[in-house]
């Protein structure tokens, strides 16, 4: 597939599910700390969530590096918005942020989880 073509994928999959997460491994089966820490976070919150496996396609892979100028996976989108990867998402459930973003943005999450 042409970098077009992954972009184009990438898009439809941000567009078609409220939280996705480009991901080393699967949600059951992280195959790296970093994406097996986010997995964890949303896990606590109850966030329904779409797992991308990045090993499974390497032109998903690299494609999702360019497709955000973002140079690492993991990636987490949140209604089609770029949040970030492993350590700004962390710094924002601690500090209680991602909770308040899923709120605003209306995504389902467990609200008994309000702060870390």
């Amino acid at each position: 597939m042409s970098q077009q073509e992954i972009h184009d994928w990438i898009r439809k999959q941000i567009a078609a599910n409220d939280v996705v997460l480009f991901m080393k491994g699967t949600k059951q089966f992280p195959q790296c700390g970093f994406s097996g820490q986010i997995a964890q976070i949303l896990g606590y919150l109850g966030v329904d969530y779409r797992d991308i496996n990045v090993l499974d396609d390497m032109s998903v892979r690299d494609g999702i590096k360019s497709f955000t100028n973002w140079p690492t996976i993991p990636q987490l989108y949140v209604k089609g918005e770029f949040v970030g990867g492993c350590d700004i998402v962390r710094e924002m459930f601690q500090e209680g942020e991602l909770q308040q973003m899923l709120e605003s943005k209306g995504v389902a999450y467990d609200k008994s989880r309000l702060t870390a």
